[in-house]
């Protein structure tokens, strides 16, 4: 999955798993209460997957889950 939005640098993805994290940059204008990235993170980990979180140049991220075939 990708979006577009604010640019995100790269030591900024891990902290954007952390429940009730958004970038600062956000946090005056966001809606979001800074969990969907943690609930993702849960239900890959819980399902044996994983998810990563790359920056787009020119704004966004994409966002890669795996889980294993059964």
């Amino acid at each position: 999955m990708a979006n577009t939005g604010p640019v995100v640098r790269a030591y900024e993805v891990p902290g954007l798993f952390e429940p009730f994290r958004r970038l600062t940059d956000r946090v005056g204008s966001a809606r979001g209460t800074g969990l969907g990235l943690s609930i993702v993170r849960s239900v890959a980990r819980a399902h044996g997957g994983e998810v990563h979180a790359t920056p787009r140049d020119g704004g966004g991220l994409v966002v890669q889950v795996t889980l294993p075939a059964k």
